[in-house]
């Protein structure tokens, strides 16, 4: 490990978070992105001609690389609104379940459209779309389930009233099937997922999969047009990086990747028996189909988790979704071996 600059770097048992980079990239991905890096092209042409590519690749009618989930956001709902963001109308509308509101429903009033918020009722859906809103967003994962209606009847009562659904999926790869479910599958218009989370790709980028006419119209909105998406371009590096890691994604072995993390979480788990209380969280933080091991301490959070962050390695845990006497070890972003590192830096600061 190297420490740039005086950074150290981390073992990463927390989760696939910006704070952290995400996720790391494996060799193809990182050759594509250094011989784009080389030469010199037509930009919108080589983001046309990958569109084309992840499309195919995913089983979408189209798609579009984006600087990362949020910006995915901010483009579709520009498309659903206008054409062109220089005319966005003031009286946009966005619908949301109240459940679902978070810390990235920002990026949809960027286009200064309003997040009208809903409950789960039928009734009080069909109410909202009568208003003819831009769209409907709906974030999947299990920890926005509750209070909202699941996204096959929501896509069901949108498409009566003719209101295009945007699903953020940012972080639910695995499984892979999220490229296609929600789209081909579903029907929904559109689906955002990161390209620097399970994809293992450029953490600045992500995914708009889904229909034609909305993927046309988010290229309006983006650079190198002076539009609402000059600020989120993209280089070539990063298109080419992240055609690379869907291609090496969709290659891999999930079956047995999914069972590789649950071997390193049975391990925690054994490792750690009788040192402190320990057990199987399923799914993962972002409602994954993957477990997590969960600790419940007996001493200070916070004192734990600063005394892995000080460590020699660093290491971070997480605490999304768990109590506040606990902290969470995910296996998905380590690297062959860290997990047994992990087990002995636990068992050196909770050992009796």
């Amino acid at each position: 490990m190297t420490a740039p600059l005086g950074v150290r770097p981390v073992i990463n048992a927390n989760a696939t978070v910006t704070v952290l980079g995400g996720s790391l990239m494996p060799a193809p991905v990182l050759k594509a992105m250094n011989d784009a890096a080389a030469q010199f092209v037509d930009l919108p042409e080589l983001n046309e001609r990958v569109g084309a590519r992840l499309a195919e690749l995913t089983h979408n009618e189209a798609a579009y690389v984006t600087s990362g989930a949020a910006a995915a956001i901010s483009l579709t709902v520009a498309a659903c609104i206008s054409t062109e963001s220089q005319v966005f109308p003031t009286d946009a509308e966005v619908v949301m379940f109240a459940s679902q509101r978070n810390g990235y429903d920002y990026s949809a009033r960027l286009t200064g459209a309003r997040i009208v918020e809903i409950g789960p009722s039928y009734d009080e859906f069909r109410t909202a779309l009568a208003r003819k809103p831009a769209c409907v967003l709906w974030f999947a994962g299990a920890h926005y389930a509750t209070g909202a209606l699941p996204v096959e009847e929501v896509v069901r009562g949108a498409r009566e009233f003719g209101v295009p659904v945007i699903v953020d999926a940012a972080a639910q790869i695995p499984p892979v099937a999220s490229l296609w479910r929600f789209t081909r599958d579903v029907g929904a218009d559109a689906v955002l997922v990161s390209g620097g989370k399970g994809l293992r790709g450029p953490q600045a980028s992500g995914l708009v999969l889904g229909k034609r006419w909305l993927v046309d119209r988010v290229r309006a909105h983006t650079s190198p047009k002076q539009e609402l998406g000059r600020g989120m371009k993209v280089g070539k590096e990063e298109l080419m990086g992240l055609l690379a890691a869907v291609e090496w994604t969709l290659a891999q072995d999930e079956d047995e990747l999914l069972a590789s993390y649950e071997r390193i979480v049975d391990n925690w788990i054994v490792g750690l028996q009788g040192i402190v209380a320990v057990e199987r969280g399923y799914p993962s933080e972002a409602g994954q189909p993957h477990s997590r091991a969960v600790l419940r301490l007996t001493r200070d959070r916070d004192e734990v988790i600063k005394a892995l962050w000080d460590g020699d390695p660093r290491i971070a845990v997480g605490t999304f979704g768990v109590p506040d006497d606990a902290i969470a070890l995910n296996p998905q972003t380590l690297q062959p071996g860290e997990d047994k590192l992990v087990l002995d830096a636990l068992l050196k600061i909770l050992a009796p």
